[in-house]
């Protein structure tokens, strides 16, 4: 069970919140309690906004706009459609993370949107199968944490709120929500892996200054997550010195007063007739009191102050009209000195992993022949009035299968028997709340027409046939499929039949055939990749509207690949620690109303389970081929020199946690040459073994993307802080640093770690 932590911690307006918590506390000392009241839950509006926050115009407030969603904005026009977290990813490039973060704000912002319904961070990837892994950057906390600090620094410092999402373990869509006599399930997380694991990228996104964090549907130790003090009052707002203030996902309201008094601040998208003139009765009768009403009204415009809404900021919702089949004004948020940034963010994340006899890159073919459903655009890209699959990101998909389940339809939220892919056309983004609005997209297809026109290429294709005639002469063919998710259900399986079996048909009688997959989470290739055909594998993931280009980039060498896999693909469904979805179905007695999902695991998930278990991968996390070779060499492992190596964290609770968790304690460097004939870009990755009990073999710890001209070295550098080096200690309820000797591994890849070297602390 969840332990109680009560009271709910008051704002303290520390650091770089002081102003504007001065600000929102002079403010909302002047309202009545009705006005506070009125800021603590959505209301209807005249635009598209998701969630509308009512205004004070007495006061000046004019009222927000939060808006999904973390790869762009969803359900508007003239906005654009952003590479999705999957592909950021691997792309494992922080400063592409940052520029991404800062042209999505630019656009949310003209758009009159205050609060972006992202970064994703949650879930992280437990259950392979969940159906929103690739809203989310990795099933790795530290690359997690790594972008979202990237992610949330970005888009704030363009005057837009970040709520950093979906707090805490929300790990499967299955049972998300109750439905009838069955409640949400369970997430049951012991102590040590709350904090090593989920918890970790919250921290970063904290620690990054973001101003309001979406509590998850699911219950947590049996407590929902929008009413569970110990996650929200004792480790959010006590332990991480959490300023914003914490919104519930939509309809994830269950509780009244009492989910006030756990932690949560604002209920969209209404009170859902628990709040509003509840609100006032239970601060009238002193079930609420009403400092903790005033902490949430503070905390949420104190964000609004930090971000500097309360100056030259568009109307809430003035570019999100309320009917797109219906005149309106045209707002325009795109920006065009984003566009490389597009560009750069779909190449980096592919990522290549299989290059055999010399296939890629391509050499001025003569003749090309193209198949597979996710080359092309789907037949329709049309906003159309009401819930239309447009509006969720589903028209290459099976939009009836996703109503059934995303509006509550079906009882049951996965099956084996749902479709794996999105068989009508190619994808962008994954489908749900956090699906991009497509209007200037460009598919392979689009642009493979006219790189052949280009270079005089004879272009054959059949997008249909699920056995289609190959000519003869094609000196490469190149199968384009996907495996398409969507929130609302967790996926069937992570391969389908049909594709594998295109891909023979194709190798069978093609004697250089290319893979390209668009991958909306882990997609298994066993299906057809020791076929000797097959020459080449591309996980092209997410890569929003400049798909196409980024393809062709790829696939014609103008652009060596870097991407690297943020997770793990295995080589059977099996080898993974957590594959599917827990379901009443395989519960007992009671628990078949109560549903529990046992994280019994712990932290050994992805990478960290396949090392625990010596279990070999079929591609490991941070692998990915380029056309350039790369070397290690001259590791160099320092502690530091002003270095403090008490056992356990002294500093005072900031934004973050204690403020010595950040301090640098070992300092690493270590050269990277190209060593081929080709310039391009090395995930250079960093790994720590802990020398404590229960500590995975090695975890990520850092890593730097050189860019590198043939034949060039760089020197990369890392700095490891007290937490990257300690573990969660559950008896003192600090982060512990270990004494004894650490390993240190620097490469390629978990696999491919060349350089090792030791520290002792």
């Amino acid at each position: 069970m969840s332990p109680a932590v009560y009271p709910s911690p008051i704002m303290t307006g520390q650091g770089e919140w002081a102003e504007a918590f001065r600000k929102a506390r002079e403010v909302v000392g002047r309202m009545t309690l009705e006005e506070k009241v009125s800021l603590t839950a959505g209301v209807s509006s005249n635009t598209s906004c998701p969630g509308f926050l009512p205004g004070i115009p007495r006061l000046g407030f004019p009222g927000m706009c939060l808006a999904d969603a973390g790869q762009g904005l969803r359900g508007t026009d003239f906005v654009s459609t952003w590479p999705s977290g999957i592909h950021v990813g691997a792309s494992w490039n922080k400063a592409l993370a940052r520029q991404r973060g800062a042209g999505m704000a630019g656009e949310f912002k003209t758009k009159g949107v205050n609060v972006l319904l992202g970064p994703a961070i949650g879930p992280a990837g437990r259950v392979v199968l969940g159906g929103r892994n690739w809203e989310g950057f990795s099933s790795d906390p530290y690359l997690s944490g790594a972008l979202v600090y990237e992610t949330v620094t970005a888009i704030q410092a363009a005057g837009v709120i970040t709520s950093t999402k979906h707090y805490i373990a929300n790990e499967q869509e299955t049972h998300r929500n109750p439905s009838g006599e069955i409640q949400s399930v369970s997430s049951n997380v012991d102590d040590r892996t709350m904090h090593e694991f989920y918890l970790w990228p919250f921290q970063d996104a904290v620690h990054a200054g973001t101003g309001n964090i979406m509590c998850s549907y699911q219950r947590l130790n049996n407590s929902y997550g929008c009413a569970n003090s110990k996650s929200l009052n004792g480790l959010l707002k006590n332990e991480l010195g959490f300023q914003g203030w914490v919104v519930s996902d939509w309809g994830a309201l269950h509780a009244g007063a009492a989910a006030a008094l756990a932690g949560l601040d604002v209920a969209m998208p209404s009170g859902a007739g628990l709040w509003g003139s509840h609100l006032v009765d239970a601060v009238n009768n002193g079930s609420l009191p009403e400092s903790r009403m005033d902490d949430m009204v503070i905390r949420t415009l104190a964000s609004w102050y930090k971000v500097g809404q309360d100056q030259d900021f568009p109307q809430p919702g003035v570019g999100m009209a309320a009917d797109l089949t219906r005149p309106h004004p045209i707002v325009n948020g795109r920006n065009s000195s984003f566009r490389s940034t597009l560009l750069d963010g779909a190449i980096e994340g592919h990522v290549l992993v299989k290059n055999e006899r010399n296939a890629l890159p391509l050499k001025t073919p003569r003749l090309l022949s193209l198949f597979g459903y996710s080359a092309k655009n789907p037949d329709r890209n049309n906003p159309t009035a009401g819930l239309s699959p447009w509006l969720w990101g589903s028209e290459s998909s099976n939009f009836s299968e996703f109503t059934d389940v995303f509006y509550g339809f079906s009882p049951n939220n996965w099956s084996p028997n749902r479709t794996a892919v999105a068989i009508n056309g190619t994808i962008y983004s994954g489908g749900g709340s956090g699906a991009t609005s497509q209007s200037t997209v460009l598919s392979p297809f689009d642009v493979l027409l006219h790189q052949a026109a280009d270079d005089g290429t004879a272009l054959f294709w059949d997008f249909v046939s699920a056995a289609p005639a190959v000519h003869p002469m094609s000196d490469a063919c190149i199968v384009f499929g996907n495996a398409f998710a969507a929130e609302g259900a967790d996926r069937p399986a992570l391969s389908d039949e049909y594709t594998d079996a295109l891909i023979r048909h194709v190798a069978d009688r093609c004697g250089s055939t290319v893979v390209v997959l668009h991958n909306a989470g882990v997609r298994l290739v066993e299906g057809f990749v020791e076929h000797p055909n097959v020459t080449a594998v591309i996980f092209a993931h997410l890569p929003g509207e400049m798909s196409g280009r980024a393809t062709v980039e790829v696939l014609y060498g103008r652009v060596s690949p870097s991407g690297k896999l943020p997770y793990t693909v295995a080589r059977n469904a099996s080898d993974y620690a957590v594959l599917g979805p827990d379901r009443v179905e395989e519960q007992e007695g009671r628990f078949r109303r109560f549903p529990q999902s046992d994280f019994d695991e712990g932290v050994f998930l992805d990478y960290r389970h396949f090392d625990k278990e010596g279990i070999e991968p079929r591609y490991e996390f941070g692998f990915g081929l380029s056309y350039a070779e790369f070397g290690y060499a001259n590791l160099v492992v320092s502690k530091a020199a002003d270095g403090r190596f008490d056992e356990y964290p002294v500093g005072e609770v900031a934004q973050g946690g204690q403020e010595d968790l950040w301090d640098v304690l070992v300092e690493v460097a270590a050269d990277v040459t190209n060593t081929g004939g080709v310039d391009g870009a090395e995930v250079a990755q960093l790994y720590v073994g802990i020398p404590a009990q229960g500590a995975p073999v090695r975890q990520l710890r850092g890593f730097e993307k050189p860019f590198l001209n043939a034949s060039a070295t760089a020197t990369v550098r890392f700095g490891l802080t007290r937490r990257d080096l300690s573990v969660w200690d559950v008896v003192a309820q600090k982060w512990r640093l270990v004494r004894g000797e650490y390993t240190v591994e620097v490469g390629g890849s978990s696999r491919n770690l060349p350089l090792v070297g030791k520290v002792t602390i």
